[in-house]
């Protein structure tokens, strides 16, 4: 039997349903400002594992200074620290006026992160330690706890007076992954905290300089009281989180000194490069919104398969890449490694066949070429030429930059379908390659007056790999048959 199965045996007859026992005051006492302690003795934990240091280092300077905000990398287990955070106040507190709203800068940060993190620290708590029960039913819900004096909840972050209407005497608030929460939730929540008794826990991925979340790491004027931490990548290789071995993976598919690798990997405020073509937040916004649709909860969005963006590999270690585009939307990118020409014709003929209402776009320079000729042959009304290098006639929203060639004009109409300025809904599915590839490439006015895009050589050569995934996708939105998109 496990040591999880013995706890639960042993809680089922021995503990009161909500802890009206001198075991559970003793309990509540002990760890009331030890959330260390807690996690340590109250959590079930596997062999060799535990809590972190820098978590524990956290959560003890949670418990002394009250407020904390962490800037972290990919990895270090912020929604895990967040969890068990939220259980330890709420078993503390309860019998006591409590309440612990969260938020997040995007609800489904909330449902489909911190919240099923919160439940799966439930199933490890060592109910025995604590002196109750598990969870019942009416207490342990979707997005809250409701215990016998206080409730645990998840809020939107862009409704601040549901984020000011909530008081108790006792006040944990969460922000998980805060770096976005706008400006007046955080100032709901900071009229909120009125007493010694309340607490705040930020915590985040970096992402440009800017917000409140960045001002509060700064330490501005107005914001000197607050704990804060960066974790850093030696220490969550330390931990056995992420590994070396990932890191620089990602040093070699972002590059280095690249906005995304510094966010994500070095945990670091970094500003898009003020030459690149996309910006991370509008490639991360469009993440979102494909989330939303692969789920169902966009609607308006279209089913059929419309243009099939293909980039053909040139070299070995370069991936042959499809992406599939239904309206605005790209459904799915496949690909393939080391495929020769005639596999790729085949993959993208039957592609076309699948799809009866699609075109293909095919980069038919070099290699690209056998393939389009082959589709040309079965489908010539349906198969189109990308031609990075040739003239292009398109122009911007504006009207006043014309492009240097095609190449340029397609990514640059991404761009502006991205803008969240321009109003449009576009979805991109969350993928590493594709984040890369997307906010690798800068641009410059070129020297006949039109926006030139970097060049595919340009970027091996800088960051030693191709834009293959990001191309199939710029690719997939370009109608090379009459320059643009319509619907832009």
């Amino acid at each position: 039997m496990s040591a999880l199965d013995k706890i639960k045996l042993a809680t089922s007859s021995a503990w009161g349903q909500r802890g009206d026992n001198a075991v559970y005051e003793a309990f509540r006492r002990q760890y009331w400002n030890d959330p260390v302690g807690f996690v340590r003795d109250c959590i079930v934990w596997g062999e060799n594992d535990g809590p972190t240091p820098y978590q524990c280092d956290i959560l003890y300077s949670l418990s002394k200074n009250k407020r904390v905000c962490v800037r972290s990398l990919h990895g270090a287990g912020k929604s895990a620290l967040s969890a068990l955070t939220v259980i330890w106040f709420a078993l503390t507190r309860d019998g006591d006026d409590w309440k612990i709203p969260t938020t997040a800068s995007a609800w489904r940060q909330l449902e489909k992160f911190l919240w099923p993190e919160i439940h799966k620290w439930l199933r490890r708590v060592n109910w025995e330690r604590v002196g109750r029960t598990s969870l019942s039913g009416d207490e342990e819900l979707t997005l809250s706890l409701r215990l016998k004096t206080g409730e645990a909840f998840a809020l939107a972050s862009d409704d601040h007076n549901m984020i000011e209407g909530a008081h108790a005497d006792h006040m944990l608030y969460v922000f998980d992954e805060a770096k976005v929460i706008p400006e007046s939730t955080w100032d709901a929540a900071e009229g909120a905290l009125v007493n010694d008794n309340a607490y705040f826990l930020a915590v985040s991925t970096p992402g440009p300089p800017v917000g409140r979340f960045f001002d509060i790491q700064s330490r501005k004027a107005g914001y000197t009281d607050w704990f804060l931490r960066h974790i850093k990548l030696p220490e969550v290789i330390a931990a056995g989180r992420v590994t070396e071995t990932w890191a620089n993976a990602r040093a070699l598919q972002w590059g280095d000194q690249s906005s995304v690798y510094k966010n994500r990997v070095l945990g670091e405020f970094a500003a898009d490069d003020i030459d690149s073509v996309i910006p991370i937040q509008w490639i991360e916004k469009a993440n979102e919104i494909w989330e939303q649709w692969s789920e169902g909860d966009v609607e308006g969005l279209f089913v059929e398969i419309d243009q099939i963006g293909i980039d053909v590999a040139r070299q070995g270690s370069d991936k042959t890449c499809f992406a599939y585009r239904s309206g605005t939307v790209i459904k799915n990118i496949d690909k393939y490694s080391k495929s020769d020409t005639m596999t790729t014709a085949g993959i993208a003929m039957s592609a076309l066949e699948n799809n009866p209402k699609a075109v293909v776009n095919i980069d038919a320079i070099g290699v690209g070429a056998g393939v389009y000729d082959r589709c040309m042959e079965e489908y010539p009304e349906r198969t189109f030429a990308f031609m990075a290098g040739e003239s292009s006639m398109d122009s911007d929203l504006s009207g006043l930059w014309q492009f240097a060639d095609t190449r340029s004009a397609a990514w640059w109409h991404l761009r502006e379908m991205l803008d969240p300025a321009n109003g449009n809904l576009i979805g991109l599915p969350p993928d590493d390659d594709l984040l890369g590839d997307l906010s690798a490439p800068t641009w410059r006015i070129h020297s006949s007056g039109k926006i030139r895009v970097e060049s595919k050589d340009s970027i091996r050569l800088r960051l030693h790999r191709s834009t293959d995934t990001g191309d199939s996708v710029v690719q997939a939105f370009y109608e090379v048959q009459g320059g643009g998109m319509e619907w832009a």
